[in-house]
């Protein structure tokens, strides 16, 4: 059975380039509920511990200059069959290959700069969810 419940990040460009309401409103407008939202910055060492499962890709380390590189906005969503949901939002990860009305589409500059982070799996997001957010600062 799908969860309710998914993993974002507005990653470093998209808040550079000031897209962070337009993304959550894109969001929201799609039926998903902000269990969780914080604005913060990945140091080096916890953007590595993020993005450990890619630690043998080649681009590991570009990966993870990128997230530490400036403030991004995390949260945690919640709508019926969350993850799914989600990931057809954003759409695909090359913003050229994108559907038109998704998220990566509008605001993505390039494949490694694609504006927004999603859970791949409900195992994912929860795992992802508890490395940023306690119990107490979700609603």
């Amino acid at each position: 059975m799908a969860g309710n419940k998914t993993f974002t990040m507005i990653k470093p460009e998209a808040v550079a380039a000031g897209n962070m309401g337009k993304i959550l409103d894109m969001v929201i407008a799609s039926g998903f509920r902000v269990v969780a939202l914080k604005y913060t910055r990945l140091s080096h060492s916890e953007a590595g511990s993020f993005y450990e499962v890619h630690k043998e890709r080649p681009f590991y380390g570009e990966l993870v200059d990128y997230m530490a590189s400036g403030p991004i906005i995390a949260a945690v969503l919640e709508k019926d069959n969350a993850v799914l949901s989600f990931r057809d939002l954003i759409g695909a990860t090359d913003p050229a290959q994108a559907a038109e009305g998704t998220i990566r589409k509008r605001f993505a500059e390039s494949k490694a700069k694609n504006a927004v982070h999603g859970s791949d799996s409900d195992e994912n997001a929860a795992i992802e969810a508890a490395f940023f957010f306690s119990g107490r600062e979700r609603f």
